[in-house]
């Protein structure tokens, strides 16, 4: 599953729907929690199922169901489970248990429905409270965790902090979850998943904001509007040179398998080095058509 754009879409509008599906996303987010009033749940929730039935051949559409908290959460399970989403999205994941009982009840849905187990997974936003931000460790709790998702406007509510400043920049609390998240992510060994930007129209605040996110490690970035979608993608795709060193590294060390230490250009490079080349062709194949 690519995930350097990850679109939201509201599981109750269908011409949005239909517009979210023929964009150039990665990944198109029904979304069953806050886009969708608790009149619409019911709707919402049979609406995606449709969605999902209706695809033709693989693609990458997830389900952010309701929180384990709310009324929903089961019913959403049951109904959009027996379509195959290729992951359920699930909010205000507070610790690595809320992980492990969605883990189970997936499980038990799949062997209901005659699903192979585990091809459902899981993509969970954990740091929507600040009780959730000391409980970060994801590493080894299930294999269906595709990624973790940074959420930072659920987290200023909580503070009671503006999300971010005027020129954009995130208040102090939330980088600091920021940065706790991308080093739960590099525990788990899954990609980091940045916050959506609120504003749907192109800034240079948007441009700094993920082009901080690609070089801080973020993978991709959650989208709330179609504009969103070609700044992201070119941001989160290695650029030409990048791909170009990453190449000379793995060629260094493809013709060298001996040792442990090089000079490329001038320049000392090991093992680590050869690692990080292999993300970035990774994330290059990933960004390719």
């Amino acid at each position: 599953m690519k995930l350097r754009t990850l679109l939201f879409c509201p599981a109750d509008a269908e011409r949005k729907i239909t517009r979210a599906l023929s964009s150039s996303a990665d990944v198109v987010i029904l979304d069953l929690e806050d886009s969708v009033s608790v009149r619409a749940k019911e709707a919402a929730r049979s609406i995606a199922a449709e969605v999902l039935a209706g695809r033709s051949g693989p693609s990458d559409v997830v389900v952010r169901i309701n929180p384990q908290d709310t009324p929903w959460y089961f019913d959403d399970l049951s109904t959009v489970v027996p379509q195959s989403p290729a992951a359920i999205l699930l909010p205000k994941c507070s610790c690595p248990e809320d992980l492990r009982r969605l883990d189970h009840h997936l499980e038990a849905l799949e062997h209901a429905n005659g699903l192979p187990l585990g091809k459902i997974g899981i993509l969970p936003l954990v740091t929507e409270s600040a009780s959730a931000l000391p409980s970060m460790r994801y590493d080894g709790v299930t294999p269906r965790l595709r990624a973790l998702l940074f959420g930072a406007e659920d987290l200023a509510v909580d503070f009671g902090i503006a999300p971010r400043a005027a020129d954009g920049t995130l208040a102090a609390p939330l980088a600091a979850a920021r940065a706790m998240l991308l080093v739960a992510a590099a525990q788990a060994q899954v990609p980091a998943i940045d916050t959506p930007w609120p504003n749907p129209h192109p800034s240079p605040a948007f441009d700094a904001e993920i082009a901080a996110a690609a070089r801080d490690g973020f993978a991709g970035k959650l989208c709330i509007h179609p504009n969103q979608l070609e700044a992201v993608a070119t941001a989160f795709t290695p650029s030409p040179e990048r791909i170009r060193w990453a190449q000379s590294v793995y060629k260094l060390f493809m013709d060298n398998p001996g040792s442990g230490v090089m000079v490329l250009d001038g320049v000392m490079i090991d093992r680590p080095h050869m690692r990080l080349a292999e993300r970035i062709l990774d994330a290059a194949a990933d960004a390719s058509p």
